[in-house]
């Protein structure tokens, strides 16, 4: 039976189980009302939802963060105010013409190299946002039939460690920062990117031994130089 046949037959069986015992509240009574969707999920499922909610909503500051240490560059992609720029990374997907059909690693990359003249950060943002996407299989809501891969959150947390590290160490001709992040300067420190950034880590490492666990499988481990890494493959791995 197809997996998403079968939910959809889950939920209709559970509306139809629910519709005749519920009761609507009267006289004051307050009326109680249940999402049959729940039943649809186990607790893991809801682990899963949060932990992706939670991921999304700190890229999403972490993005907001650099457009304001570096608003040249929502400037450069032609939007009329940060928050254009924003909404057009978090809710147009991940294809966006200035990075000429790049994604993942590839758009990260392409957004640190000095030909590209667009919007870095939305650069360097779309393509750990492709990665985050494809960890989680491009869903945002998981029910009992859903699966994920172990080993697609394990290696995005690794890239978005390798993405700090070319943010923080890319320079341009007069050694200036490619992109302002944290402020390292002793009588005003700002480490609020590292805190953030190592949140999001934390919580996909976190999600990797979940589903690991779940799963009775095991994560194969990468141990590689940050200076020398490459960005390990999310969207090519298939579901095992």
């Amino acid at each position: 039976m197809n997996r998403r046949f079968a939910v959809s037959l889950l939920v209709l069986l559970v509306f139809q189980l629910t519709a005749c015992a519920t009761r609507v509240g009267t006289g004051g009574q307050k009326e109680t009302r249940f999402d049959p969707r729940l039943l649809a999920k186990t607790e893991i499922d809801r682990v899963i939802d949060t932990d992706r909610a939670e991921v999304m909503a700190g890229l999403r500051r972490i993005a907001e963060k650099l457009y304001k240490r570096n608003p040249r560059e929502w400037k450069k992609g032609g939007q009329p105010s940060m928050e254009a720029a924003l909404d057009r990374l978090f809710v147009g997907g991940v294809d966006f013409p200035e990075l000429e059909g790049r994604r993942e690693g590839a758009a990260a990359l392409y957004a640190f190299s000095p030909n590209y003249q667009g919007d870095r950060v939305l650069g360097v943002m779309a393509g750990v946002l492709g990665m985050v996407y494809a960890a989680f299989e491009h869903k945002s809501d998981f029910y009992v039939l859903d699966d994920l891969n172990e080993q697609k959150l394990y290696n995005c947390a690794r890239n978005i460690e390798i993405a700090i590290w070319k943010m923080s160490s890319t320079r341009i001709a007069n050694g200036e920062p490619l992109l302002l992040s944290n402020e390292l300067d002793l009588n005003n420190p700002n480490l609020s990117f590292e805190r953030e950034f190592g949140r999001v880590i934390g919580l996909l490492d976190f999600l990797s031994k979940v589903v690991a666990d779940k799963q009775g499988r095991s994560i194969t481990r990468f141990t590689q130089s940050i200076a020398t890494a490459v960005f390990l493959p999310v969207g090519a791995l298939g579901i095992k």
